[in-house]
């Protein structure tokens, strides 16, 4: 199946590893143009250099202010056009509620949410039809995740914050989608399972609660990502599209 992606542009944040670096090698490997970003810049090169000719790697956190600003400029200078943006961004450190400190919500705040904010009105802005904005999120937009109070707090809110943009910029043909990974064997679930008594008891008990009795790869995430951002998916948007193995419950 043609995706439609070659020679398409697109900036993906937190594309150094895990699954915005999955996106980013999905992306690339069927034709398109990549800005990946990471908060070390020599830590993005390698990550682009790794990608290949068509990938331009960008030291920028979430959170700054300005990192928005770079990064679509990036698109323009090195490539000429911009397409289309993943927002992606390593999750806050994991802690209850009663424990998680103001501190630790601030910092949260400004880099999932806020950063995110900031990512997407500025990709609007300059999108133009046929353009698409992308959120990763969480399996906690819809069911809480023990241990992962801030996440937890966060990731529903910015799930409605992209359902608002979607309905504003559809009339422009501008598309907004979240993809909810679910249990990816990802270098963040393994620290997350880490926190366990017993990391592998508590990587069995979750396979055997998945319906394909097993974690996902990371490049099963990326390929899912690479065709919501894709012309093949042009009408759909508004929606958060699981990728979990069939863990969530619901519809």
């Amino acid at each position: 199946m043609d995706l439609g992606l070659k020679d398409r542009v697109y900036v993906v944040t937190g594309a150094t590893r895990g699954l915005g670096n999955a996106t980013a090698r999905a992306l690339a490997a069927d034709g398109a143009k990549v800005v990946v970003s990471g908060r070390d810049q020599a830590t993005a090169e390698q990550a682009a250099e790794a990608i290949g000719p068509n990938a331009v790697g960008i030291g920028a956190d979430n959170a700054d202010p300005e990192a928005a600003a770079r990064l679509l400029a990036t698109a323009r200078e090195r490539f000429g056009r911009l397409d289309g943006i993943l927002i992606s961004v390593g999750g806050p450190p994991p802690g209850s509620a009663a424990s998680t400190t103001d501190e630790q919500w601030e910092a949260g705040f400004a880099s999932v949410f806020l950063g995110a904010v900031r990512l997407a009105r500025a990709a609007a802005a300059e999108l133009g039809e046929g353009g698409v904005i992308g959120f990763v999120l969480s399996g906690s937009v819809h069911e809480p995740i023990t241990g992962l109070t801030v996440s937890n707090g966060l990731r529903p809110g910015l799930a409605g914050f992209a359902k608002s943009l979607a309905n504003e910029v559809g009339p422009r043909d501008i598309r907004v989608v979240g993809v909810l990974p679910g249990k990816i064997d990802t270098d963040r679930i393994r620290e997350i399972d880490g926190f366990a008594e017993d990391p592998a008891a508590a990587r069995a008990a979750a396979e055997a609660s998945i319906p394909l009795k097993r974690y996902g790869r990371p490049e099963e995430f990326g390929r899912t990502a690479a065709f919501l951002l894709s012309p093949a998916a042009s009408y759909l948007t508004g929606i958060m599209v699981p990728v979990d193995g069939g863990v969530r419950h619901g519809f």
